[in-house]
């Protein structure tokens, strides 16, 4: 199994450009099946997950065409849909929890879509009753055989039906999978709570060129007046803004100076204020995020003088999937924070991982941590390490280019899964890390 070997506390410098947004293009990919006509998509990262999707896309049949680095297309005119009951999806689609994504397009053009029992990373449960609750109130029926652990939607003769909907949570994937399927229904679909990303925006965006009638793009109710057939499109993924913050925490962890290009700041939320509470300084020039080098970042306190909390939210709260990266940044802030992750259950459990780095932090609950930072005076020191999952992985790779001495990261192939060939962008910064066998 694959390793990071980092020799930790170098300061690092240079500029970085992030890769496309792996939360929007496992969405958009999934969208290419809504039309037997060519679709178009450019800045797809070359990440595990997105090429085991592209890879069960070409098993199901749709023609794929690279044209060039992160530039693709495709075309869903002649599927193989007996490869969604086989064994070879039963394993694929498992791998990847992104591909309950295929399920909305296939009922919304074909009437039946099928999904092993989806895996992905181990943060707690994730249930998708919001996905089928959706497909449920469009007329679908449900299919389970316990054999086969496979689950299944079908619609009868008269076709999916739109509906009004109240979700029950606002999902990202479940609202993206609802809106897929509805596009092609009949009559008008409402979602209220609906999840109001910008990768959902895109999604709709895309949509609306491909001849979808959605309004209210951007809020949390959404109409979608639906259509009999979709066309082709040209469709350019975002920056991930995951990998953006995963920058941001870098450059301060780090002490270094770091320009971040192209990172389409108007649709990164708070994240860029998030971080400036921590202490951190950063600039906007043009679309670039400009980070000083800083010897010292202090954390702000609540205006009646309480310790900050960080947590996360749907948006246009606070992203989850940054909450681990701000977590190991606090720890060489001058200040305490309290971080709280209300999403997911099993996301704080890697600070352990940092507790045996010399990290001073206090594990309240599995949702709560606080965190006392050191302020640089004692750094981080090299361990043996193992990745639990993307995000987690992330940080403590992080944690380690700031580090006293060597660590060892084993199980790199969940980094591997979000972050397009990282070592190596790395290394054009300055850090000294190798990639072992």
């Amino acid at each position: 199994m694959a390793t990071f070997q980092i020799k930790g506390g170098k300061k690092l410098s240079g500029e970085i450009t992030p890769q496309g947004a792996k939360n929007e293009v496992l969405q958009i990919l999934c969208a290419v099946l809504l039309t037997s006509e060519q679709v178009r998509v450019k800045n797809i990262p070359d990440i595990r997950d997105v090429n085991r999707l592209i890879e069960i896309l070409g098993d199901l049949g749709v023609k794929t065409q690279k044209n060039g680095k992160g530039d693709y297309t495709f075309q869903a005119d002649e599927l193989r849909l007996d490869y969604l009951k086989s064994k070879a999806f039963k394993k694929d689609g498992a791998s990847l929890r992104g591909s309950i994504m295929l399920m909305g397009p296939l009922l919304a053009r074909f009437g039946e879509a099928y999904m092993p029992k989806p895996g992905g990373d181990k943060i707690g449960r994730r249930r998708l009753d919001t996905h089928f609750e959706g497909f449920f109130a469009l007329g679908a029926k449900y299919r389970f055989n316990p054999d086969e652990d496979f689950y299944g939607v079908e619609v009868d003769e008269n076709g999916l039906q739109g509906a009004y909907m109240l979700l029950d949570e606002a999902s990202v994937t479940g609202t993206a999978n609802i809106i897929m399927a509805a596009v092609l229904a009949h009559g008008t679909t409402t979602i209220y709570n609906a999840a109001c990303e910008p990768y959902i925006q895109q999604l709709c965006k895309m949509l609306n060129r491909m001849g979808a009638k959605i309004t209210g793009i951007g809020s949390n109710l959404l109409t979608i007046e639906g259509v009999s057939e979709l066309g082709g499109t040209e469709h350019t993924c975002l920056p991930d803004m995951i990998e953006i913050g995963s920058w941001i925490g870098l450059a301060a962890m780090t002490k270094s100076e770091i320009t971040i290009k192209n990172v389409s700041w108007d649709n990164l939320g708070i994240i860029p204020n998030v971080f400036q509470k921590l202490g951190i300084k950063l600039e906007r020039r043009d679309d670039d995020i400009y980070i000083p080098a800083q010897e010292n970042y202090e954390i702000e306190r609540f205006i009646d003088g309480s310790i900050l909390t960080i947590s996360d939210a749907p948006w246009p709260g606070f992203t989850p999937d940054l909450l681990s990266i701000i977590l190991v940044i606090a720890t060489q802030a001058k200040g305490s924070v309290l971080v709280h992750q209300k999403m997911f259950e099993s996301r704080l459990f890697f600070v352990d991982k940092l507790i045996e780095m010399g990290a001073q932090i206090i594990l309240c609950d599995p949702h709560r941590a606080t965190v006392i930072g050191l302020n640089h005076e004692n750094p981080l020191k090299g361990a043996q390490l193992t990745s639990p999952d993307i995000r987690a992985g992330m940080s403590l790779l992080i944690a380690a280019l700031s580090a006293k001495g060597t660590t060892v990261i084993h199980n790199i192939d969940q980094i591997d899964r979000g972050y397009e060939d990282i070592d190596t962008r790395l290394r054009a910064l300055g850090a000294d890390i190798i990639r072992t066998a």
